[in-house]
This record gives C-alpha cells, structure tokens and sequence, in this order.
C-alpha cells in the first residue's frame, strides 16, 4: 500500500485485533507497523491497520513448503 492509498472504504483493525487474527503478541504487531512491513495509520497515540492490508500480509507470508536445503 503506499502513503497516497484511498481509505475511505477501508475497514480498520486494532494493534490487538490484528495480533490476534496472526496469532502473535501485540509487540510483534508493533515492530510490523514500525519496520513498515505492516501498514497503519495513527491516530493520536493508537495504531489502526487496514484489514485489506493484514489480508496482503497474510498473502505474501505463504510458504510453499518446498526446502531450499533438500
């Protein structure tokens, strides 16, 4: 997503919310939204993340479970 994304029909989740649909601690979350891996918008001092763009980090954290070692 990038810093001119239209938000205006986007639905927005929690830090919590999030960590919970990955199933990480909200510290992971954190360090996602800060590296810029994860996009976000603040508000005040609360985090919101897009639901399209949890469901696009979701997409691309896909392994196809073939080893590279093999």
């Amino acid at each position: 997503m990038s810093a001119e994304t239209n938000f205006s029909n986007a639905r927005f989740m929690t830090v919590a919310e999030v960590a919970e649909v990955l199933r990480v601690s909200k510290m992971t979350v954190y360090r996602l939204v800060h590296s810029g891996e994860l996009p976000a918008v603040r508000f005040g001092r609360s985090f919101r993340v897009p639901e399209e763009a949890v469901s696009q980090y979701l997409k691309g954290a896909v392994v196809d479970g073939h080893s590279e070692t093999a």
